[in-house]
């Protein structure tokens, strides 16, 4: 399995509906916190996600949240982008992004998970057969255990290759 995801992305409105097409890409499993918001954050979505959201869903991409968030917050999110969400998940393990598939009626191949983190979100997209899309956190993380796990992916990502914003050197995503 590897550790290297297919794409790295500074935020995840570089997905475009474009460059989604191109890829064959007809849904996103999302994960919430650090990917569209920060995970302390209580306001409303930002008017940047909620535009790229609806440019998404008018291209015909669909999206559903697939997060290890608080439920509160997931349905919160997903009701602002009138979108499926599940959480929290647990990820890895693979079953949330299994259940996103099946809701968003797409194989394995025509979807891409996005995420901040390489042992959950990555790991769990693997475990799933998935590609999968690595954002940079939108916020530091402040937890002791977050500080630890985020040089360890450090670690991880640079023993699997350069992390460049393009396809990963087997042609995926």
């Amino acid at each position: 399995m590897r550790c290297r995801p297919d794409l790295v992305l500074d935020r995840v409105t570089e997905l475009t509906p474009k460059k989604l097409q191109a890829l064959g890409v007809r849904g996103l499993l999302l994960d919430l916190d650090n990917t569209l918001l920060p995970p302390t954050e209580e306001g409303p979505l930002p008017e940047e996600v909620r535009t790229w959201a609806r440019a998404l869903e008018e291209a015909g991409i669909r999206l559903a949240l697939v997060t290890n968030a608080k439920p509160r917050r997931v349905r919160r999110v997903a009701a602002a982008l009138g979108v499926p969400g599940a959480g929290p998940v647990a990820k890895p393990l693979p079953f949330g992004f299994l259940w996103g598939l099946r809701v968003l009626g797409l194989g394995r191949d025509e979807a891409l998970a996005v995420g901040d983190q390489v042992f959950t979100d990555l790991l769990g997209a693997r475990l799933a057969g998935l590609r999968f899309a690595l954002v940079r956190p939108l916020a530091k993380d402040a937890l002791p255990h977050t500080r630890w796990l985020r040089r360890l992916e450090r670690r991880c990502l640079e023993a699997g290759g350069s992390m460049k914003a393009q396809p990963s050197e087997e042609g995926r995503a």
